[in-house]
C-alpha cells in the first residue's frame, strides 16, 4: 500500500455485515470493541457507513446511533489495522458527523480508546453525565439500547472494565 492508495465511503448494505464481523473478530479480541450478534448489525445497519479500497476491500466503518434530538453516539468505528495512519478513520468520521448535521443533532458522544484521535476531531473527555437536562435523562431511561444505558452509567450495564473514556463533541 502506498501513500497514493485511496479509497471511498458509502453507506451500507446487506451484503457488507459478513465482511463486518469479520473485521471485528480481532478487535474483539483484543477487547477495542465489544461483540455483536449478527442481528444486531443488520437491525442497524443504515446507520453504518463503509470505507473501501479501490479494489473492494472493506478497509473500515462506523455507525451514528442517534439516542436523543440532539444527541448522537459514534458507534463501532474501526480501521483496518494496515490502513491505519492512512485518513480512513477520519474520514468515516467526518461523515459520521456530516450525517449527524444532517439529522439535527447538535452533540456527539462516544466511548473510546483512542482518545487522541477524537480529541484532534474536537472531542473532550466527559467530567460527568450533565450532557443531558433531567428531564431527557429520565427519558433515556426508558431505551432498551446498551449503548445509552452505557452513556447514562447505569448500573444495570458492566462497570466499564474496558476503561475507555467517554467523549462528547459539540457540533
Amino acid at each position: 500500500m502506498s501513500s497514493s492508495d485511496s479509497f471511498s465511503i458509502r453507506p451500507a448494505r446487506t451484503a457488507d455485515v459478513k465482511r463486518i464481523i469479520e473485521l471485528t473478530h480481532p478487535l474483539v479480541e483484543r477487547r477495542v470493541l465489544v461483540p455483536k450478534e449478527r442481528v444486531s448489525y443488520f437491525e442497524s445497519l443504515q446507520e453504518f457507513q463503509i470505507a473501501e479500497s479501490e479494489d473492494g476491500v472493506l478497509i473500515g466503518f462506523g455507525a451514528l446511533h442517534v439516542m436523543w434530538e440532539d444527541l448522537a453516539e459514534v458507534r463501532t468505528l474501526a480501521t483496518r489495522d494496515e490502513w491505519r495512519g492512512h485518513g480512513v478513520g477520519s474520514a468515516l468520521l467526518h461523515r459520521l458527523l456530516d450525517d449527524a448535521r444532517q439529522l439535527g443533532v447538535s452533540r456527539v458522544f462516544c466511548l473510546t480508546f483512542e482518545e487522541e484521535f477524537f480529541v484532534r476531531h474536537g472531542f473532550s473527555v466527559m467530567e460527568n453525565q450533565d450532557a443531558v437536562d433531567p428531564e431527557v435523562y429520565s427519558e433515556l431511561l426508558r431505551s432498551q439500547d446498551e449503548g445509552v444505558a452505557e452513556f447514562l452509567d447505569l448500573a444495570r450495564v458492566k462497570p466499564n472494565t474496558l476503561g475507555n473514556s467517554r467523549m462528547i463533541l459539540q457540533l
